[in-house]
């Protein structure tokens, strides 16, 4: 990788070891530890992270004030006296990090592409999740490639996860691929590795979701905070004012005619149709929604999704 400082233009649709670096005094206004995440979709405050996960100690005899879910009821049921389960809290907790960087999720029509935005918040979470003492690890994606990165502690898990997001191959999109990893084919991946009592942040656009993708996500969200991170361009979401646009990808060009009414309302309304089913799966499974556009300041947008900051 070139030493040479990046351009605003090239950060735009391509993240730099430097850039992604020099976010960690940002992510101070980012505290992970018992904080309160605001549902959007609702304007209501949702409980708390679960936090660490619990270590058991010991067992001791029953006394008054002693939380009933904690009885010991093998020890009570073989000494005839009720007894209690003591736990305490895990040292480091496992925050997984979830990276699309699919063909899909470099696009932008203003701001920065979306897998640009999704690193930086993923970097932004991953020094704050340092600042508070958890092991940080991941997943990070693309179509024929994807990089697991163990939890790690400090400082050096950090910067493992800085130099994997800007090295990985899904920063050179093959036009000519063929290969597609689907989204449910990455969260069983990361089913398989996440731990129970983890904080897991999802950051993609979620394009392909399904039925499998869903019952990965529900196995996931039934033993760790999940926070999905719905990352999308302003055209994604409407089309633009009447007439004549020239699109392209570099390779290829697109006329866009968007005269009609129409098809203005049935592309808004094909938008918000997939945005409220992700909205109704976090519902379901309990996760947190947290929409991300290319326009938004990152840590903003994250203060407010994390409910530090009102909207």
């Amino acid at each position: 990788m070139s030493a040479k400082a990046p351009t605003n233009q090239d950060e735009a649709v391509r993240v730099s070891i430097p850039g992604l670096v020099g976010l960690a005094r940002a992510a101070e206004q980012l505290p992970l530890k018992a904080v309160n995440i605001r549902a959007l979709q609702s304007g209501a405050y949702m409980s708390p992270f679960k936090g660490r996960g619990m270590e058991f100690v010991e067992t001791r005899p029953y006394q008054a004030g002693d939380d009933i879910r904690s009885l010991d009821w093998k020890v009570t049921a073989r000494t005839g006296k009720a007894h209690t389960k003591l736990f305490r809290e895990e040292r480091e907790r496992p925050v997984l990090l979830w990276v699309d960087l699919r063909q899909s999720m470099f696009f932008a029509t203003r701001g920065a592409f979306k897998a640009v935005i999704a690193a930086r918040a993923a970097a932004l979470l991953g020094w704050s999740a340092a600042a508070h003492g958890d092991r940080l690890g991941g997943l990070i994606f693309s179509a024929d490639s994807h990089q697991e990165l163990k939890p790690q502690s400090g400082r050096v898990g950090v910067l493992r996860l800085i130099k994997t997001l800007c090295e990985h191959p899904g920063w050179e999109q093959d036009q000519q691929s063929t290969a597609s990893q689907s989204t449910h084919e990455a969260l069983a991946r990361l089913h398989n590795v996440s731990r129970p009592g983890s904080l897991v942040f999802l950051l993609s656009d979620f394009r392909d979701i399904d039925r499998r993708a869903e019952e990965h996500l529900s196995h996931i969200a039934r033993h760790n905070d999940v926070v999905l991170i719905h990352t999308s361009d302003p055209l994604e979401q409407a089309l633009p004012p009447a007439g004549q646009y020239r699109l392209s990808n570099g390779l290829r060009e697109l006329q866009l005619n968007t005269a009609d009414p129409v098809m203005q309302q049935n592309y808004q309304q094909r938008y918000h149709d997939r945005e409220n089913h992700l909205q109704n799966l976090c519902r379901r499974y309990r996760m947190f929604y947290l929409p991300l556009a290319t326009t938004d300041n990152v840590v903003d947008r994250l203060q407010i999704g994390l409910g530090l900051k009102r909207k």
